[in-house]
Parts: structure tokens; C-alpha cells; sequence
């Protein structure tokens, strides 16, 4: 019971877990042997996970899968996940709802899509010019942050996960050139959570479309620009058919958190060493994600660029400087609104201004070094 509790209470137990059942990372389906308890004493909760992403899609559907897979494996076969993609069992909008009453027992998504339900909730996926993929991570973990995640979905009887990360993202695919500020206003995009209201304050219409939607949108002219994910996922969608310019860099998602909401009703039915196995799959689950990404992005971007001629641009100073500006109040208002938010936003912010001190002569410095 104390090394459950430990595991529990560190968040270290994913490895140490996975070591001794004999789980690795390798998104591999698990032998038979290994699928569950050779003496079939028990009888398996069977669990369903709703997503917001098409089926099997690259990184972030099959992510969601991985996860689904560890928690069956981990568990030696005494939980059962089976996964629907967006539209199959619900649509992707939604599966917070779809996992709140009951209809699915986890939920796979991004936290900025259910701004309509908390505010607070947008802080922990992307903030404009926020934290990176391993800041954030830190903060959930080791900043407060996950107490904050947690209170922010108590009220909807749902316990929330991170479970995966793209890192730094693209700022998206263009059908006209962004030269100036002036190239912003009127541009019809389809960005969400708080990248979108700062297009908003720029001139710009966000759009809210779940990813199944944006090539057709673009294509046809429903819409002028589209932010996805990067060259991984971007390439998937072919979404180089459909835009001329591919822009950089992603300074409304600097590193996405993804999630995994679990109904807390089925959770805590759970003995206590299968709700530190659903906790940490998720944790194993969070970290390969992020690996992929990096290692994906790589291969991808080639593929566009040489294979397809795609046009990289970076967007212009003046433009980046706009919008950094407009993040800061769009942020903090956004914090006023009510004070789950304001302690949400000053934990975050407390935490983003102290690590940048030691990113600048770490990773920064780092970074500057090795380019010459």
C-alpha cells in the first residue's frame, strides 16, 4: 500500500509499473499471452474512450489508442478500453459532455475546446506564447497545476489526465501572404481557444471546425487559413493540397497539452491499484507523444518541402511583436472572468516568468550555442 501511494502521489510509478508487468513504450498490439491473467478470475470492466480525432488518426488518434492499450495491458487484461473515434459513438465537440454523464468513461481531447464550460480549462492545453511542452509538463506535475486541472473538472464529475503533447506547433496553412498586420484583418481562420480570440483582437474571425473539416473548409473557401497541429499531422490531412503558404512559428500552441478526462464515478469504482494504472498509462502515454511528435515532424517536414515544394515562411517580426502584445491582455482578461480563472492564470504566470530565467541560460543558451 505505501508503494501504491508513492506511485500514486510522484507520478514515478509509470515506469516502474510498466517494468514490472513487462510494459514498454513501443506502440506494438500486446501478445496474447500477455493480455490478461492466465486464470481469468475476474471479470474485466469494459470501458469506452470517445475522441475529438478522427479515427486511428496519426499521432494524436493512435496516441489516444496507446493509451488505451496500456491501460488494458498494464492492467492484465481487468480493464478493457475500447476507443470510438470523433462521430462514432459522439460528435467531437462533444465528448466532454459525452464522458460527464456517464456515456463513455474516457474522454481524448484538448482542453481549450471546452472553454464554453470553464474558462479556466483553456490554460491547460495552449496559452499565446505560453509554456513549452516540458514547462508544461513541469507545471502540471510539479507547479500546482494538476491540483488546479482537477478543481477546474470537479465540478463536472470528470477527473482530468494529461496524456500527450505536440510541442511547439505550426502557425498554420495560408491562401494569401502575410506581409503586415494589415494581412490579418478579415482573414477567416479556424483557430481555437485563446489563439483565437487573440486573432479576433488583431482584426481576424476564428472559426471553430474539429479537424475532420478543415481541408474541405479551406479548399472550398469556407475559410482562408488553418492552424492543425505541424508537418506530422499536417501531411496526413494533405493539407498542402489545399493552402499556398505554411507559416511559422505556432506562437498560439508553444507546446499542446493533450487529455484524457476519466468519469470520476468510474474511476474511483476502481480498486485502488487499477486507478494508479489508468493514472500512470496516461503518464507513459503523455511523454511517447511528445517523442513522436519531435521524431514525426522531422520526416514530415522533408516530405513537404521536397516532395511537394511547399512554401515555408516565417511570419513577419512586426506581426509576431502584435500578437505577443494582444496575448498579454487577451490572457489576463480572460483570467478576470471568474476566480477559479484568476488563480489559474497566476499560477501559470508565476510559474512561466520564474522558468524563463533558467530556459534562458539552459535550453535557450543552448539552442544559440549549437546554431553558430
Amino acid at each position: 500500500m505505501k508503494r501504491r501511494s508513492f506511485l500514486q502521489q510522484l507520478g514515478g510509478g509509470a515506469l516502474a509499473t510498466g517494468a514490472m508487468l513487462g510494459i514498454g513504450c513501443k506502440k506494438e498490439a500486446p501478445a496474447e499471452q500477455n493480455a490478461g491473467s492466465s486464470s481469468k478470475d475476474f471479470k474485466p470492466v469494459k470501458w469506452k474512450m470517445v475522441t475529438t480525432w478522427p479515427k486511428n488518426f496519426p499521432g494524436l488518434g493512435t496516441g489516444a489508442n496507446f493509451m488505451a492499450e496500456l491501460i488494458t495491458r498494464m492492467s492484465g487484461g481487468r480493464i478493457e478500453v475500447k476507443v470510438y473515434g470523433a462521430k462514432e459513438l459522439v460528435p467531437a465537440f462533444e465528448v466532454f459532455d459525452a464522458v460527464s454523464r456517464g456515456t463513455a468513461e474516457l474522454g481524448h481531447g484538448a482542453s481549450y475546446y471546452w472553454k464554453g464550460k470553464s474558462e479556466a480549462a483553456q490554460f491547460f492545453s495552449a496559452v499565446p506564447f505560453g509554456l513549452t511542452a516540458g514547462e508544461m509538463n513541469a507545471w502540471l506535475y510539479h507547479g500546482g497545476g494538476m491540483a488546479l486541472w482537477q478543481e477546474t473538472y470537479e465540478p463536472f464529475g470528470l477527473w482530468p489526465l494529461a496524456s500527450g503533447n505536440t510541442g511547439v506547433q505550426m502557425a498554420g496553412w495560408f491562401n494569401k501572404e502575410i506581409n503586415s498586420l494589415e494581412d490579418l484583418k478579415g482573414l477567416k481562420m479556424r483557430i481555437p481557444g485563446l489563439g483565437g480570440e487573440v486573432l479576433a483582437r488583431a482584426g481576424g474571425t476564428p472559426v471553430s471546425l474539429p479537424g475532420g473539416e478543415l481541408f474541405t473548409s479551406l479548399q472550398s473557401g469556407a475559410i482562408d487559413a488553418t492552424e492543425w497541429v505541424g508537418p506530422y499531422n499536417d501531411l496526413a490531412f494533405g493539407l498542402y493540397k489545399a493552402a499556398k503558404y505554411y507559416y511559422y512559428p505556432g506562437w498560439h500552441e508553444p507546446g499542446t497539452t493533450l487529455e484524457c478526462m476519466v468519469n470520476k464515478k468510474a474511476y474511483e469504482a476502481l480498486p485502488e491499484e487499477l486507478q494508479v494504472i489508468v493514472t500512470n498509462a496516461a503518464r507513459v502515454a503523455n511523454q511517447d507523444m511528445y517523442a513522436e511528435y519531435i521524431a514525426r515532424n522531422n520526416q514530415a517536414l522533408q516530405t513537404l518541402v521536397k516532395e511537394h515544394h511547399v512554401d515555408v515562411r516565417k511570419l513577419p517580426d512586426e506581426v509576431i511583436a502584435h500578437l505577443r502584445e494582444l496575448s498579454e491582455k487577451v490572457v489576463a482578461e480572460v483570467a478576470e472572468k471568474d476566480a477559479l480563472s484568476q488563480r489559474v492564470y497566476a499560477s501559470f504566470q508565476a510559474f512561466r516568468d520564474q522558468v524563463v530565467q533558467w530556459q534562458n541560460i539552459s535550453e535557450r543558451a543552448y539552442l544559440n550555442a549549437r546554431a553558430g
